[in-house]
């Protein structure tokens, strides 16, 4: 089985602040993830100055008044993309970035990003899908408010314009999401349905759900993280801290390994404890040569040395080839 590959979504957690973007990196870098993603954007290109905040953005922040102030705070321009990109570099962690409108899309291409997530609320971005699809990078489609219609719509313009290698995450946009809304059994229904890789983005509290996505065929684990929750902005408080994240990847690591290859043998640790804890074909009673075997001095007992008890139809009746004491084991 490949491996599960894990980004730590820093989004706009650093706030605006390059420094808080690199201790990000520091932080999934130390956590054993594969890549770290930011967000790309040009604030004029995705929101209008009247654009109202999202419920939970107004839970989260309250220095602005809409959507275009809180997110301008948190645009990165290309010199911030590309030291940060460089840093990840030299931390050997991949760098990605979600873009979420052409121009950005222009900007990662060329910064030289193998792999382009197409952000839930793209995935009805004609244009835009276009565009990425022209690329033909490896692509992870986010499909948090999408129905299969609108995925099937988004997967065939992908395609058409050049894209062959593409996964489609399960994801809900609603931070937290309730544990009720995750239907992590859609993850399923789309690979079906598309024949696709799937795998999960996340936004619910805490790390169990990740987890389970990987033992249910998920092969791109996404989780927001922050360095502290308690920071202002709108997606801190729905992500986890370092530690936590650090946790999420080791508990998806012995996951893979717990899931195996599928096929049904003795694993190798087990193979020690076979003769220790089946049983075998032994003497009830003393039982002279000649006699014969019966459920009167035959007996099934550990250890597992001996003729096995599948074969104790084949024994009833047989004549005994020598003595034997109690609990000695039969031989043929």
């Amino acid at each position: 089985m490949s491996r599960v590959f894990i980004i730590a979504e820093a989004g706009v957690n650093h706030n605006g602040n390059i420094n808080i973007a690199k201790k990000l990196i520091d932080a999934a870098w130390e956590a054993g993830v594969d890549a770290i993603k930011f967000q790309s954007f040009k604030t004029e290109s995705i929101v209008s100055k009247n654009a109202e905040k999202a419920e939970y953005q107004r839970k989260t922040t309250d220095s602005e008044d809409c959507q275009y102030e809180m997110i301008k705070k948190l645009e990165l321009d290309e010199e911030t993309h590309r030291e940060l990109f460089d840093y990840c570099r030299h931390k050997n962690i991949m760098f990605l970035s979600s873009p979420f409108d052409i121009e950005s899309i222009q900007l990662l291409d060329k910064m030289g990003l193998e792999i382009f997530k197409i952000p839930s609320g793209e995935i009805t971005n004609l244009p835009y899908l276009k565009e990425i699809g022209k690329l033909k990078k490896k692509v992870l489609l986010s499909s948090g408010m999408a129905t299969l219609g609108e995925i099937e719509r988004a997967l065939y313009l992908l395609r058409e314009n050049g894209t062959k290698e593409i996964t489609v995450l399960q994801c809900n946009t609603e931070y937290p999401t309730p544990m009720e809304d995750v239907n992590l059994k859609a993850m399923r229904t789309i690979g079906e349905a598309f024949q696709v890789e799937v795998g999960y983005s996340d936004h619910t509290m805490g790390i169990e759900v990740p987890i389970a996505a990987v033992a249910m065929g998920a092969k791109v684990i996404e989780k927001h993280f922050t360095i502290d929750r308690k920071m202002e902005g709108p997606d801190h408080q729905a992500s986890l801290e370092p530690h936590e994240l650090m946790e999420m990847v080791t508990a998806i690591r012995n996951i893979e390994k717990a899931l195996g290859n599928g096929m049904k043998a003795p694993s190798a640790s087990e193979l020690k404890n076979i003769a220790l804890v089946r049983k075998s074909i032994v003497a009830k009673c003393m039982i002279r040569k000649g006699e014969v075997f019966s459920v009167d001095n035959l007996a099934i007992k550990r250890p597992g040395y001996g003729i096995s008890p599948m074969r104790w139809e084949e024994i009833m009746g047989r004549f005994a080839n020598r003595d034997y004491k109690e609990d000695e084991l039969i031989e043929l």
